[in-house]
């Protein structure tokens, strides 16, 4: 049984009905000097809860999601959750109830929208070129969390609190989806001045977070002067490129921002680590998915190789996945075996070889090494994707559902795993399963009509009552989204 995934809801129509709750602007603090923290005390809160602002944040979430394609990549969104955790940890953020979404484009961006919700684009793995400067990115987006910036912006404006916020959320994903078009282009230009006036309180926050963010990039052992390098590598491309990335649309990079930023970096320890192997071999994951053939990253891949003397893990990682994927199984095997033999630990070395196994038949020898690696990551996202896809290789769908089982307990907020989940139940006739996880996919998604279609047919195959109880649940946590969503 297929399960069909949720048709997208168009970037225009989503989009227009957002930005026509735009209205004017409102002062924001100032904000603090030097590194001292802004005393909010009760007033961004009076304005909407923590706890509002949690729930409104993942029902924007569930509209993104239907409007814009989404990386699926296991180890990529593994490592970007890993590292945005730990830099949690050192940060100001008191509610740590992060949600992410990874955007499919090569544009440079990365945004937080309200509720914890961190999204990164692809493309800001092929611009930053260290993990300290993807690291700068992610505390910057951080201290607007922990600064609660947009609910901040609304404390002058309690009437009007939702049409603000849903302002707001609309022009992250307005850059999220890559830009509009000419209507959009005209319904801006009508509120030119609110927008004008809007940045400039927009230029204020951007600071704060820069300054925060650096304190945050020291803490959790980073180079603070990733940050100003990265902000250089931003303006570069602003010069030498007529249309700026995403980020920098909202994210605006001025020589003046540079040198603040450069300078409170020099008041920092600069002992921090620049760089990790990881790292480059995620953004070697990105580049070779952006590259037009795998053929054509191999070429890259080895001239890198060729250029530091074989002496480049990521390059050498980079070029074993394009020999991999465009079938030459014996070299991508050269590349790999001083990997495996360097890196034992590596993770993404070791799925490299799962891979490689897989595609050459030996499904066995993928299982073996799997299940020697889950015995000491036995909630390993990635790992147990991949063993639920050698599972549904091998046509074992009962052993498969389990593992898939798992993963939705170990995710449940994951649209992609529920995806994952509903094809597997359906290929192993679990056909009330298969309605239910739908219904938990439709919900991520932001259908919630189908979601609720879901569950009805889930409900007509059961009488047993606890299920029934459970499905009734969901039913109303649908019609309290539903409810949710008509704020916007």
């Amino acid at each position: 049984m297929q399960c069909i995934k949720a048709a997208r809801v168009p970037a225009k129509a989503l989009l227009f009905s957002l930005m026509t709750a735009i209205a004017v602007p409102i002062p924001m603090p100032a904000v603090a000097s030097e590194f001292n923290l802004p005393s909010l005390g009760d007033t961004s809160s009076s304005i909407m809860s923590r706890e509002q602002e949690y729930q409104l944040g993942r029902a924007w979430l569930s509209m993104l999601r239907g409007s814009v394609r989404t990386l699926e990549d296991p180890l990529l969104k593994d490592y970007i959750e890993g590292h945005v955790f730990g830099l949690a940890e050192t940060s100001q953020l008191d509610d740590r109830r992060l949600t992410f979404v990874a955007i499919d484009s090569p544009q440079l961006n990365a945004f937080a929208a309200p509720g914890g919700i961190i999204g990164v684009n692809g493309g800001l793995f092929l611009h930053a070129h260290t993990e300290a400067e993807f690291a700068s990115v992610m505390a910057h987006e951080l201290a607007h969390l922990s600064q609660r910036h947009f609910a901040r912006g609304l404390q002058h404006q309690q009437q009007n609190r939702i049409p603000l916020m849903t302002a707001m959320l609309a022009s992250v994903i307005l850059a999220a989806s890559g830009g509009g078009d000419a209507g959009f282009a005209a319904l801006a230009s009508t509120q030119a001045a609110a927008i004008q006036e809007q940045r400039r309180f927009s230029r204020q926050n951007e600071q704060e977070a820069d300054r925060i963010g650096l304190l945050n990039l020291q803490q959790a052992g980073f180079d603070p002067n990733a940050m100003p390098e990265m902000f250089e590598r931003l303006a570069k491309l602003s010069r030498f490129s007529r249309t700026p990335p995403e980020f920098l649309l909202t994210h605006p990079v001025n020589q003046s921002r540079i040198a603040d930023s450069r300078n409170r970096a020099g008041q920092l320890s600069n002992d921090g680590r620049q760089d990790s192997l990881y790292y480059q071999m995620m953004r070697a994951r990105v580049q070779l998915f952006y590259e037009d053939s795998p053929g054509l990253a191999a070429q890259r891949f080895r001239a890198l190789l060729d250029e530091h003397q074989g002496e480049h893990a990521a390059a050498r990682y980079g070029l074993a996945l394009a020999l991999i994927r465009s079938g030459q199984a014996d070299e991508a095997a050269q590349e790999l075996d001083p990997l495996l033999a360097q890196h034992p630990d590596n993770i993404a070395v070791q799925l490299a070889k799962v891979e490689l196994d897989s595609s050459q038949g030996h499904q066995n020898e993928a299982l073996t090494r799997l299940d020697n690696l889950l015995k000491t990551r036995p909630d390993s996202y990635p790992l147990l994707n991949a063993k639920a896809d050698i599972l549904l290789r091998q046509r074992d769908y009962t052993g498969a559902e389990r593992v898939t089982d798992r993963l939705a307990r170990l995710r449940p907020e994951d649209p992609d795993v529920w995806y994952l989940v509903s094809e597997i139940r359906g290929l192993a006739k679990n056909i009330l399963g298969v309605h239910q996880a739908r219904a938990e996919y439709f919900m991520l998604a932001g259908d919630l009509d189908q979601a609720d279609q879901q569950l009805d047919q889930a409900l007509k195959r059961t009488d047993n009552f606890v299920e029934s109880s459970r499905i009734n649940a969901r039913k109303e946590e649908v019609a309290r989204r539903r409810e949710i969503l008509k704020g916007f």
